[in-house]
């Protein structure tokens, strides 16, 4: 097991492992409990009573976080022609077609979100090698794969987050920095936690929501009453 360092276990003293607390409790108790000199991001970890190993069980989508991530998303946009200018003038930081395709195969890679125009894809699929396992892939189901490039530059500056299932039907997702506190924090996780349920398979059996914790970068998990769920929309 690895050691866990003096203020990590100080701060675990904090919070009671078998609790489970309603959301903007257990986000307070994040903030209380996060101890790094940097501004830390707090997540949420949701696992679902779905197998993911079923394409009809797979848990995925989008949600634009009203209050945003707290960081500055650089997005690249591979469009030609009248979209190029589009994509540049609604705030993409990067915009082009074939030189940003071979200056990406040299190791070029500094760019957090990627979009595409559908015309653009035979080219962009070159890199798919390198995109892919750097999930900076375009996804016409993430939105990323799109004509309305403005659009999609608007929602990404924005927040806008993408998310799937992992093996385990566990969704991890980013909600935002200590700094915005606990209201900022609650309103992102209720934007995202209703998009969660929207997005129930109809072959899901049995409890949707199994678990749900909270923590920052650094810091101990917190546990979620699930019962939260029902007051989702009221925070």
């Amino acid at each position: 097991m690895p050691t866990r360092g003096k203020k990590y276990l100080e701060s675990r003293k904090k919070i009671d492992s078998l609790k489970r607390h309603a959301l903007a409790e257990a986000v307070q108790l994040a903030i209380e409990s996060s101890y790094a000199k940097f501004n830390e991001t707090i997540d949420i970890a949701v696992k679902l009573g779905v197998d993911p190993r079923h394409a009809d069980q797979m848990v995925r989508g989008t949600v634009v976080l009203p209050n945003g991530l707290g960081k500055t998303v650089r997005v690249l946009v591979f469009a030609k022609g009248e979209k190029e200018k589009e994509a540049m003038d609604s705030g993409a930081d990067y915009a082009g077609g074939d030189d940003l395709v071979e200056k990406i195969k040299g190791g070029w890679l500094d760019f957090d979100k990627a979009v595409a125009t559908p015309d653009m894809m035979g080219t962009v699929g070159k890199i798919g090698k390198i995109l892919g396992p750097r999930g900076l892939m375009p996804n016409a189901k993430t939105g990323t794969v799109t004509f309305d490039v403005a659009r999609a530059v608007n929602e990404l500056k924005a927040g806008k987050i993408d998310f799937r299932t992992e093996k385990a039907g566990i969704v991890h997702a980013p909600m935002g920095k200590v700094s915005f506190g606990v209201e900022k924090i609650v309103q992102n996780m209720s934007a995202f936690l209703e998009t969660i349920m929207r997005l129930k398979p109809s072959t899901a059996k049995g409890t949707y929501v199994k678990s749900i914790a909270v923590s920052t970068t650094i810091g101990p998990g917190i546990r979620v009453d699930a019962a939260t769920l029902k007051d989702i929309g009221k925070n």
